[in-house]
């Protein structure tokens, strides 16, 4: 059976899309069996994996709102297999609403099709709204991506708080698998400062090796290098920081 893994954290801009992309690269050159689920309106996760996410006939909205199988949804990668997202996901907060046992859809989803796999990865939103809550209720464990500023330490208090209200009442088996120190720069004080903040709050959850700032991987979209170069050089770092703790 295979492990679900939300990648979350509220605040947008700190690395959930391209860590979760380049774990699933990492991953899938280890040879694990990885399916990559969208669960942000924004589809950045399916187009940095590769797939044009205004193409295919149906994603992840038409599996969670209208019940279409996903095994006919999946998309196959090099890098992985993708439950692909568009902007028409921006819609299925509210209509989950309405649906009788609406935190437990996606679980449902998943759960007829996690045996075969590895690892599933759940690129979440960057908000606390019923699509992460839906990812959290899925999940077996939370990685949440930290960018070493300031403003990101207010939002963690939030997430946690928003983890252990699921756990306590909706999915008792949720952990935290651990927290990822994502545009490290070495060069200031600040970051090391930040770090040590959340090493000190998260303790031994906090990985060991944190990735660090890199203009080339934030330029990468715009210039539609991802599949390629900027994919593997992320994927290294990643490999490196897998190293450090097993899944």
């Amino acid at each position: 059976m295979g492990k679900i893994i939300a990648i979350a954290n509220q605040k947008g801009g700190v690395g959930k899309t391209t860590t979760c992309v380049n774990l699933c690269a990492a991953l899938s050159e280890t040879g694990a069996r990885i399916l990559m689920c969208d669960m942000d309106p924004q589809g950045n996760a399916t187009t940095g994996i590769g797939i044009d996410k205004n193409k295919e006939a149906h994603n992840i909205y038409n599996v969670l709102i209208d019940g279409v199988d996903a095994t006919g949804v999946i998309v196959k990668t090099p890098y992985g297999d993708v439950l692909p997202s568009n902007r028409i996901l921006s819609g299925a907060g509210v209509e989950l609403v309405m649906m009788e046992g609406r935190e437990f859809v996606l679980r449902n989803v998943l759960s007829n099709v996690r045996d075969n796999y590895d690892y599933i990865l759940v690129d979440c939103p960057p908000s606390l709204e019923m699509l992460t809550l839906n990812s959290l209720c899925a999940a077996d464990t939370v990685l949440i991506p930290v960018q070493c500023e300031y403003f990101v330490l207010e939002g963690l208090t939030d997430l946690v708080s928003t983890i252990r209200m699921i756990k306590k009442s909706l999915n008792p088996s949720l952990e935290i698998e651990g927290v990822l120190l994502t545009m490290y720069d070495s060069r200031t004080n600040f970051s090391s400062q930040v770090a040590a903040e959340v090493k000190k709050f998260f303790k031994q959850k906090t990985y060991n090796v944190a990735i660090p700032r890199n203009v080339r991987l934030a330029e990468a979209p715009a210039m539609e290098s991802q599949s390629s170069d900027t994919t593997g050089r992320r994927a290294d770092r990643l490999r490196i920081w897998n190293s450090q703790r097993s899944f």
